[in-house]
C-alpha cells in the first residue's frame, strides 16, 4: 500500500499560508477521487481542499488553527496502489468559497526572499510573511523570538504579529507607517491613543450574537483602512440620459449575438479606467512614505452573492479590453462568484475599486478604500429626474436620467482638487456617450 501527501497548494501569488478551519474527513475513513478533505482560509478567501486520489485518511498533521505554509504536508493517505505515491497536489486547484471579509480588501504581500531563513537560532519556526511583517515593522530577531506564539508548537503566527505591533504601539508611541493594523472592531486607533467603545445597554429579550470568524476579519479591515487613510469623499451627479437611452437600443442585438447580457457595470469601468488615464496618480499604493503609480489597470467590482455578503473580483489590465471584452469579463467573474467558482487570484491585484450601491436602491455612499488602494468609487441607483436644459429657445424643464457617483480618496496623497477632477472627469465621459456608437 502506496502513501500519498496531500499538499497545501499554492492559493496565488501573494499567499503563503492558510489557517486550517475545519477537517472535513477523519482518520480512517475512506477519500474518493477529488473529495474535499479538509477547508482552509486565507486573508482572502475560503477554499476546499480536494484529494487527487482516492484512498484512505491515515493521518493529519496540522489540527485546526493551525498555520501551514504553501507546500506543507497537511495529511497522509493511503492509497491502494502499491510502491511509493508522490504528491502531485500543486497542480490541483482548490473549490474557493467567496467569504464577506472581501468587502475591503487586504494588502497583498510584499515580495519575499525566498533564501531567508524562516527559522531562528533558536530553532524556531516563522513563515514568510511573518518575517515580512517584522521586517518592515523593524523588529529584530531577539524581538521577534520574545514574541509569545499561539500557533501549532507555539508558533509565532500573523495574528500573534499583528496583536504585539498594536501593544507596543499603544505603550510606546505610534506604530511605523508601514505596519498593517489590525485592531478589534471596538476600538478606533488614533494619535496613538485606544478609545474603548463604550458598553451598551442590554434590555430585555435582547440576543448576543457572536462575530463568526469573517465578520472578525471585516470589522479589522474596515477599522485598519479608516485608521490608515484619512477619508474624503466627493461627490458628482451626471446627467446619463444618453447612455440609457443607448443601452436600450443595443441590449437585445448585443446579447443575441454575444450571447451576453451589458449592464451598465462595464459601461462604468470603461469610464473609470479612461479618467485613470488622464488622471494616473488615481491609480497608486503608498507604503510608508513612497507612493507606487502602478503601471497595469486592474479594477476590483464589488460583487453581491446570493447570501447577501460582497466580494471583489478584478477585472486584470481592463484599459486593454474594449466595451465588448469589459462586459463579457464582468459577466464571466459575477457568474464565477454566485457559484462559489472565484479562484485566489481573481480576487488580487486590484489597483482601483467600484462598488454598485445603486444595485440596492441607494442614490449615493461614502465607500471605505480598499486598501491598499487610495480611491474607490460608489455608482448609485439611476434615476428619473427634473431638470432644467439650455436650449436655444430657452430653459426647459425635462424629464432626464441621473446618477450620482461618490468618489473616496486617501488625503495623505490624493488632494480635494485631483479626486474631486477625476470624478468629474468619469461623469463627464459618462454624460458624452455617443448614442450612435457601435458595439
Amino acid at each position: 500500500m502506496a502513501q500519498f501527501e496531500l499538499l497545501l497548494p499554492k492559493m496565488g501569488e501573494s499567499v503563503a499560508e492558510a489557517t486550517v478551519t475545519q477537517w472535513l474527513k477523519n482518520p480512517g475513513d475512506t477519500i474518493a477521487m477529488d473529495e474535499s478533505v479538509l477547508t482552509i482560509a486565507t486573508d482572502k478567501v475560503d477554499s476546499d481542499i480536494p484529494s487527487p486520489v482516492a484512498g484512505t485518511l491515515v493521518k493529519v498533521l496540522f489540527q485546526v488553527n493551525d498555520v501551514a505554509q504553501v507546500g506543507a504536508v497537511l495529511a497522509i493517505i493511503e492509497t491502494g496502489v502499491a510502491g511509493v505515491t508522490h504528491s502531485t497536489q500543486e497542480v490541483i486547484a482548490p473549490v474557493v468559497v467567496p467569504s464577506t471579509e472581501e468587502v475591503i480588501l487586504s494588502p497583498p504581500l510584499q515580495p519575499i526572499d525566498p533564501a531567508a531563513a524562516p527559522v531562528s537560532s533558536e530553532g524556531r519556526f516563522y513563515s514568510p510573511l511573518v518575517r515580512s511583517i517584522a521586517s518592515k515593522e523593524g523588529i529584530g530577531q531577539p524581538e521577534l523570538d520574545s514574541i509569545s506564539g499561539t500557533g501549532n508548537e507555539g508558533r509565532v503566527n500573523k495574528a500573534d504579529l499583528l496583536k504585539y505591533i498594536q501593544t507596543k504601539g499603544t505603550a510606546g508611541g505610534a506604530t511605523s507607517s508601514t505596519s498593517i493594523p489590525s485592531a478589534p472592531a471596538s476600538v478606533a486607533v488614533s494619535v496613538g491613543k485606544t478609545h474603548q467603545a463604550p458598553t451598551p445597554t442590554m434590555f430585555p429579550g435582547d440576543e448576543i450574537i457572536e462575530m463568526d470568524r469573517m465578520r472578525k476579519i471585516i470589522a479589522d479591515h474596515m477599522v485598519m483602512s479608516k485608521s490608515v487613510s484619512p477619508h474624503v469623499t466627493s461627490f458628482v451627479e451626471a446627467d446619463v440620459t444618453q447612455l440609457v437611452r443607448w443601452r436600450d437600443r443595443v441590449k437585445s442585438g448585443f446579447e443575441k449575438r454575444e450571447g451576453e447580457k451589458i449592464t451598465f457595470t462595464p459601461i462604468f469601468i470603461e469610464a473609470v479606467v479612461k479618467a485613470i488615464k488622464d488622471f494616473p496618480m488615481i491609480n497608486i499604493s503608498l507604503t510608508g512614505d513612497k507612493i507606487i503609480k502602478h503601471k497595469p489597470i486592474n479594477i476590483g467590482m464589488a460583487t453581491a452573492l446570493p447570501t447577501g455578503n460582497l466580494i471583489v473580483p478584478v477585472i486584470k489590465d481592463a484599459d486593454s479590453l474594449n466595451l465588448a471584452g469589459l462586459t463579457k469579463a464582468v459577466n464571466s467573474l459575477a457568474v464565477k462568484a454566485r457559484n462559489n467558482a472565484l479562484k485566489p487570484d481573481d480576487i488580487q491585484g486590484g489597483t482601483y475599486t467600484i462598488t454598485n450601491v445603486g444595485s440596492f436602491g441607494n442614490v449615493m455612499g461614502t465607500p471605505i478604500i480598499n486598501q491598499p488602494q487610495v480611491a474607490i468609487l460608489a455608482v448609485g441607483a439611476i434615476r428619473k429626474m427634473p431638470a432644467v436644459l439650455e436650449t436655444p429657445e430657452g430653459d426647459v424643464i425635462a424629464i432626464r436620467h441621473k446618477i450620482f457617483l461618490s468618489h473616496s480618496y486617501d488625503h495623505r496623497v490624493v488632494d480635494g482638487a485631483l479626486g474631486g477632477m477625476f470624478v468629474r472627469r468619469v461623469a463627464d465621459y459618462l454624460e458624452a456617450w455617443d448614442v450612435n456608437r457601435e458595439i
